[in-house]
C-alpha cells in the first residue's frame, strides 16, 4: 500500500497527539499572555496610596515600568527563528515559560528590595525571552499541523493570546483583594512552573521526534506538509526572503495591525475616561469584553476558513486576504463609528470597542498564515523579522498618539488618532491584498547542494 493510500484511508485518530501539541502550544500563549500583561494590573494595586506599603511611584515612573518589558522583547524576534529552525521550537518555548514563570515568582522580592529598577530589569528578561514567543510558535505549526486543519489549529494556539489577556484583566483585581498583589505574580509564575514540567515530558519538536506519536499519524502530517524522509538542516535564503514581494506585504500587513491594536490597547482608556467618562480600568469585565470577544470569533474563522478550502470554493491566497479583510477594513469602519459617540453613551462606545477588537480575530485566518503557507520551512525566521517590525510600529504608535493628544478631552483630537489608525488599517491590508501570496515560494526548498542532513553533519563531526 502506497503513503497516498495509507493517507486517504486514514487520516489518523480524530483525537491525536498533534492535538495534544496544539493544547499544550495553545496553554503555553495564555501563560505567556498572562505574564505580559499581569503588571498593568498589579501596579495599580502596588501604588493604591490607601494599601500600607504601596509605592510611591509617579506615573512616569510606571510608564517606565510598563513599557520595560518591550525594551528586550524586540531583541530575539530574528535570531530565535534562526535558533529555532536549527534547535527545533520545543527547547526554546521551553526556556522563555521557564524564565518567565521564575522571574514573575522574583518580582515581589525585586519590588520591595530593588525598587522599581530592579522591577524593570525582571520586565526585560521577561520581555527578551519571549521575543521567541511567536517565531517559535511558527515553527511547531509548521512542523505538527496539516494542512487541512491548520486555519482552525493554528487559530486556536494564537487564540491563547486573547485569553491570557482577558482572564488576566478579570482575575487580577479578585486575586490582589484576596492575597495582595504579590500573589498575582505568584500564580502566574507557578502555573508557568507546572506547564513546563508537563511539556518537558510530553511536547516534541516535531512528529519525527515524538516518542508518543503512531505512524499512521505521524505519516498523514508529513504527507500533508510534504515532510516525508529525514529532516535536513536547510541555509535560511536571506536575500530572496528579503526582496520578495509577497514577503514584504507581510511585514507591511502586520506593522499596520499592530498600530490600530496598540494604539487602542494604550489609548482606549484614557479616552473611555476623559471623553466618555467611564474608567474602564475600574471594571475587569469591561476590560477583558473585547477580547474575549475576540478570542471567541476566532473560531468561527478558524472553521469556516478550513470549510472553504475543503470545499475548494476559494484558493488558500484568496481565503487569506478575505480573513485579513474582515479583520482590518471592519475595525477601521468601527473605529471610526467609535469616534461619534455621544458622551455618556458608555453601551456604544463599549459595543463599538468590542466590535472593533473582535474583527480582528480576522488577522489569525490572515496574514498571521501566510508565513508558513508561503515556506514552512522558514516560517520561524519570517515570523521574527514581521514580528520585529511590527513591535517597533508597536512602540512609536502610542508616542504618535500622545503628539496629536494635546487635550485628552477634546473628541476631535481622539478623531484625529482614530482616524491615523483607520487609514493605516485600510492601507496596509489593500497593500496585503494586492501583492500578498499564500503560493509555496520556490526557495522554501533549496538547491540539492545548499541541504545538510543531520546524519551528514553526525559523519562530518566523526571525521
Amino acid at each position: 500500500m502506497t503513503e497516498e493510500q495509507v493517507t486517504k484511508l486514514s487520516k489518523g485518530p480524530a483525537v491525536g497527539v498533534r492535538h495534544l501539541q496544539v493544547l499544550m502550544l495553545f496553554l503555553a500563549m495564555v501563560i505567556v499572555f498572562t505574564m505580559r500583561v499581569n503588571m498593568s494590573m498589579a501596579i495599580v494595586a502596588m501604588t493604591d496610596k490607601d494599601s500600607e506599603g504601596a509605592f510611591d511611584w509617579s506615573m512616569q515612573t510606571q510608564s517606565v515600568i510598563l513599557s520595560s518589558f518591550f525594551w528586550g522583547y524586540v531583541v530575539l524576534q530574528i535570531p530565535s527563528g534562526e535558533i529555532a529552525a536549527r534547535f527545533g521550537g520545543m527547547i526554546l518555548i521551553t526556556i522563555c515559560i521557564a524564565v518567565n514563570s521564575a522571574v514573575s515568582l522574583l518580582i515581589p522580592l525585586a519590588a520591595y528590595y530593588g525598587g522599581w529598577q530592579a522591577i524593570c530589569a525582571c520586565r526585560v528578561l521577561q520581555g527578551l525571552s519571549q521575543g521567541c514567543v511567536y517565531p517559535t510558535m511558527h515553527n511547531l505549526i509548521g512542523k505538527w499541523v496539516p494542512l487541512e486543519e491548520k486555519s482552525r489549529l493554528g487559530t486556536l494556539i494564537y487564540g491563547g493570546a486573547m485569553m491570557g489577556t482577558a482572564l488576566q484583566l478579570m482575575i487580577s483585581g479578585f486575586i490582589a483583594d484576596s492575597w495582595g498583589w504579590p500573589a498575582i505574580f505568584y500564580v502566574d509564575g507557578s502555573i508557568g512552573a507546572i506547564w513546563v514540567v508537563f511539556y518537558v515530558f510530553l511536547g516534541a519538536d516535531s512528529p519525527q521526534r515524538s516518542k508518543m506519536i503512531g505512524k499512521v499519524e505521524k505519516l498523514y502530517i508529513q504527507t500533508s506538509l510534504g515532510q516525508i524522509g529525514e529532516q535536513k538542516r536547510l541555509q535560511t535564503p536571506w536575500k530572496k526572503i528579503a526582496t520578495n514581494l509577497s514577503f514584504i506585504s507581510l511585514i507591511v500587513a502586520h506593522c499596520g495591525h499592530n498600530w490600530g491594536y496598540w494604539t487602542l490597547m494604550t489609548e482606549m482608556p484614557s479616552y473611555m475616561k476623559q471623553v466618555l467618562g467611564v474608567d474602564i480600568k475600574a471594571n475587569g469585565l469591561m476590560s477583558a469584553l473585547p477580547y474575549l470577544a475576540m478570542y471567541l470569533l476566532s473560531f468561527p474563522f478558524g472553521f469556516i476558513s478550513d470549510y472553504i478550502l475543503k470545499n475548494n470554493w476559494l484558493s488558500i491566497s484568496t481565503c487569506r486576504k478575505l480573513s485579513n479583510s474582515i479583520g482590518e477594513y471592519g475595525p477601521a469602519l468601527a473605529l471610526i463609528g467609535l469616534s461619534y459617540v455621544p458622551a455618556g453613551n458608555v453601551t456604544m462606545a463599549v459595543a463599538l470597542l468590542t466590535l472593533v477588537v473582535g474583527l480582528n480575530a480576522g488577522h489569525m485566518t490572515g496574514y498571521l498564515l501566510v508565513h508558513i503557507d508561503m515556506a514552512p520551512n522558514f516560517a520561524g525566521t519570517m515570523m521574527g523579522i514581521t514580528n520585529f517590525f511590527a513591535n517597533i510600529v508597536s512602540i512609536i504608535a502610542p508616542l504618535v498618539a500622545g503628539l496629536i493628544l494635546q487635550d485628552e478631552t477634546d473628541p476631535e483630537q481622539w478623531r484625529q488618532v482614530f482616524y491615523v489608525a483607520s487609514a493605516i488599517y485600510v492601507a496596509s491590508n489593500t497593500f496585503f491584498v494586492i501583492f500578498g501570496t499564500s503560493e509555496r515560494q520556490t526557495w522554501n526548498e533549496p538547491d540539492p547542494k545548499e541541504i545538510t542532513s543531520e546524519s551528514e553533519k553526525k559523519a562530518e563531526k566523526v571525521v
